[in-house]
């Protein structure tokens, strides 16, 4: 995912002199690509993040399209006033990246695991949000966000659990994506980014005839595919590698609350921080994000009548 990321910037920028990257003192192997076909598009700014959001705002303004990179527990967590005043407010066509969303910076601890990045951006107006699961969303969403000339915040987990589309899905802001057909059935699965291949996987061996969608769009969310989902489904399963508060699941709640009431199950982080550091596989299970746990709550779930 990170170098499908960094080979669409390098793109973009080769094609418009006017695309500059910001980081935070983040991403050096990352952008070896871009600082040597780009250099003059690139720009450290330091460790001094909402500097360099107010340096993103005023740069938009005179032209410039700026990427504003950094870990996911800084861009955009630590700038979330700077993001909401300096950029949306004035629809300044500024993307973010938050890299490594989720556990994956696992052994440097809480201030480095970013759950909450979602929900501190949904209710910025005027702020769309990209989250995509693999490489070609990744792709498909980088040129996304350059062509809708708004502010951007896109999410990216570090860890790349592998494809979910085998070429360059056609993209519809706000719609889901199928990552796996299926029949209407008694169950189906709603993932984003990370979690979207384990939804899969558990699909095609437990629930084979359940379909299993792509949320690499999680703000604008396309309300009638959603409820339209939701009435062909007796249970839908929403995973996300986030908080259960204020992410997916919470979106796709609100709108099934609204317009076609369904079982729905949130799986994600529930609301606690990390009790020890670890690798990046032992934070899932700690938190119930592991394939075994996730299986187990489905089945808890699906039991109940």
């Amino acid at each position: 995912m990170r170098a499908a990321f960094s080979d669409a910037l390098v793109r973009l920028a080769k094609a418009d002199p006017t695309v500059l990257l910001l980081t935070g003192d983040h991403g050096y192997a990352l952008f070896d690509d871009f600082r040597r076909e780009c250099p003059a598009q690139y720009i450290n700014a330091g460790i001094a993040e909402q500097n360099m959001v107010g340096m993103a705002a005023g740069l938009a303004r005179v032209g410039f399209r700026p990427f504003v990179y950094g870990l996911a527990a800084f861009i955009p967590v630590r700038v979330v006033e700077q993001i909401k005043l300096d950029v949306a407010h004035d629809q300044l066509p500024v993307i973010f990246i938050g890299d490594g969303a989720g556990f994956v910076y696992s052994h440097l601890g809480t201030s480095h695991q970013s759950t909450e990045d979602i929900a501190c951006t949904r209710a910025i107006p005027d702020l769309a949000i990209y989250s995509p699961a693999d490489r070609f969303e990744v792709t498909a969403f980088m040129e996304l966000a350059y062509d809708s000339k708004s502010p951007v915040y896109l999410r990216m987990g570090k860890s790349d659990r592998g494809d979910v589309h085998v070429a360059l899905p056609p993209v519809i802001p706000g719609n889901l994506l199928a990552a796996k057909s299926g029949k209407v059935s008694d169950i189906t699965f709603i993932a984003t980014g990370s979690l979207v291949r384990t939804a899969m996987d558990i699909a095609s061996e437990n629930y084979p005839d359940a379909a299993v969608w792509s949320a690499p769009c999680i703000k604008p969310l396309n309300s009638q595919q959603v409820a339209t989902i939701c009435k062909q489904s007796q249970s839908v399963i929403v995973l996300e590698e986030h908080s259960v508060l204020g992410g997916l699941g919470s979106a796709i709640t609100e709108i099934a609350s609204e317009f076609a009431p369904v079982r729905i199950l949130r799986i994600g982080v529930n609301d606690r921080f990390s009790h020890y550091c670890g690798t990046y596989e032992y934070l899932l299970k700690e938190h119930g994000l592991d394939r075994s746990a996730i299986e187990l709550k489905i089945h808890d779930f699906l039991a109940v009548n």
